[in-house]
């Protein structure tokens, strides 16, 4: 069974989501037990502290311990300041009411930090991607979780460029899981493309989530929210399958926008909460399907002057290319980290790869504070944020451009229903 209150046109107000969380909890007996909550580092937006605070005022009192646990992926770690602004934190309610409360990290660097749960044979591996792949798949997740009786996952839901939607077994998987599961299943996404996925709910990826969460045998359920800037629509709380999809359904109506026609240039302002292209990427993963055969998109983000503070060096190396470049490479780029290449074929875009010839569909230009320089050598355009006046841009949809204002959680689609497809792959 799963609780819920949500409002598709209006918002679901903080006394109707705690009213919610006192009525899943009024049902469930966490006495004494040592309890756990996953949630989502700062780069996706919505009330999780809202519905944090609700909870601690349920249960609080009652267990052994309350802790929190970022789900990094392979973000970089962020500072206890950082996790109460996550959280909606004073420094002095963190000081007092919340101060027995545990925050980590996920330490993904650390070797450590993994137990290995399970092995997806190769015969599923191909069954759940459609043939796409046939190989062993090592479910590895951190042992931390173990160390309690139950744990919750607790974020946002939006249309997703690898899994369709994000949230519920998404939040463990890349969340707190290891290289491996994770570079399989990005590396998956990148090759069925992001316009086939983004904003489907079942998709190959998803699925090959879902059996990795398989193996995952201890108590543990979803608090999933779907909020659009920071108002909530909708929580969904109970069994972490049936709750995601509920959220997925919502997240459906009220993050994508369609379009009657593609724009021949799209400037897409990035939310602030990204400040790397690792995560700014979105801007591009969102608009792409909006973006007209041979247009331009822009991801506008002056403050941004990073790469990926994590993956930076792997991405110079790999530079951002097609799919097909790297597929039709293959014994040159097998060895790179699958995550590493998803992301850069997300951001490039979909595109073509034919006698030693590249050809995106559409040109991808950072107006940031990376470098003309280092924009030519990881294979983007360049453009000055200073020399950009939005205004120039704006009320010009008749004249084929858009602008889109927090791009990055948004999708935008078609109304007809069509994507951008990989017209030639021979």
């Amino acid at each position: 069974m799963v609780i819920e209150r949500q409002n598709e046109i209006g918002v679901v107000t903080i006394e109707q989501m705690s009213e919610a969380v006192r009525e899943y909890f009024a049902q469930k007996d966490c006495s004494g037990k040592r309890i756990l909550v996953i949630v989502p580092d700062n780069t996706r937006s919505g009330p999780v502290g809202d519905v944090f605070k609700a909870i601690y005022d349920c249960i609080g009192g009652k267990v052994k311990n309350l802790d929190v646990l970022v789900a990094l992926g392979t973000h970089q770690p962020i500072s206890e300041e950082q996790i109460c602004v996550r959280l909606g934190l004073t420094p002095a309610q963190r000081n007092a009411k919340y101060k027995a409360v545990g925050f980590y990290n996920h330490l993904w660097e650390k070797p450590e930090t993994f137990k290995s749960i399970g092995v997806i044979a190769a015969c599923e591996i191909e069954k759940l991607t459609g043939g796409l792949f046939s190989q062993e798949v090592n479910v590895a997740i951190n042992k931390m979780i173990f160390d309690y009786d139950e744990f919750f996952i607790l974020g946002p839901v939006f249309p997703h460029e690898v899994v369709g939607f994000s949230g519920g077994h998404k939040y463990i998987f890349p969340g707190i899981a290891g290289a491996e599961i994770i570079n399989f299943f990005h590396w998956l996404g990148a090759v069925i493309t992001n316009p086939v996925i983004n904003g489907t709910k079942w998709t190959a990826t998803r699925a090959v989530v879902e059996k990795a969460a398989s193996f995952i045998k201890m108590p543990h359920e979803l608090i999933a929210i779907v909020a659009v800037d920071d108002s909530l629509k909708g929580i969904f709380i109970g069994d972490c399958k049936e709750a995601w999809e509920k959220a997925a359904d919502l997240s459906a109506k009220v993050h994508i926008v369609y379009k009657d026609r593609p724009f021949k240039t799209v400037l897409g302002i990035a939310h602030e909460m990204y400040d790397e292209i690792w995560t700014a990427g979105k801007v591009m993963y969102k608009l792409e399907p909006v973006v007209a055969d041979g247009g331009m998109l822009i991801i506008y983000a002056p403050h941004i002057r990073e790469i990926s503070y994590t993956h930076g060096k792997m991405i110079e190396k790999l530079g951002y290319h097609t799919r097909d470049y790297f597929l039709k490479q293959w014994d040159r780029f097998k060895d790179f980290p699958g995550g590493a290449m998803a992301h850069c074929t997300h951001v490039k875009g979909i595109g073509t790869y034919n006698n030693g010839v590249e050809k995106p569909r559409v040109n991808v230009v950072l107006a940031t504070g990376i470098s003309r320089e280092r924009c030519r050598k990881i294979n983007l355009g360049y453009m000055d944020p200073s020399q950009i006046e939005i205004e120039n841009y704006e009320h010009k949809e008749d004249k084929g451009i858009l602008v889109v204002h927090h791009a990055g959680e948004t999708l935008y689609r078609l109304a007809d229903g069509s994507y951008p497809r990989i017209k030639d792959t021979d």
